[in-house]
């Protein structure tokens, strides 16, 4: 667990944002736009009209979260569909419960 990468990941709102939309997709995104179905996980453009962001800088956003290890991505077709990564996040957790 890199936790330089995550402390800088975690500094943006938009990225805390994003993991909080990664967590909650029902609350920020209808079924209905995601095919009734966030098993997935969440379509970047999806994400892109909640942060109000370009694709460019979801894109960016994305790469931070995903480098730092906080999110999946999995393709399908010419789609990419991100999720939490739930076992690193309770790691860094744990982490700072015992580091703080």
């Amino acid at each position: 667990m890199d936790t330089e990468a995550i402390y800088k990941a975690l500094a943006n709102p938009i990225r805390r944002q994003i993991l909080q939309c990664l967590k909650e997709p029902k609350r920020f995104i209808s079924a209905e736009e995601c095919g009734n179905d966030f098993s997935r996980g969440v379509c970047a453009g999806h994400m892109e009209k909640i942060a109000d962001i370009s694709q460019s800088t979801m894109s960016n956003h994305l790469s931070v979260l995903q480098q730092a290890g906080l999110i999946h991505v999995t393709k399908y077709g010419q789609w990419s569909y991100f999720s939490r990564n739930e076992a690193l996040i309770q790691e860094f957790l744990q982490h700072l419960q015992h580091a703080l």
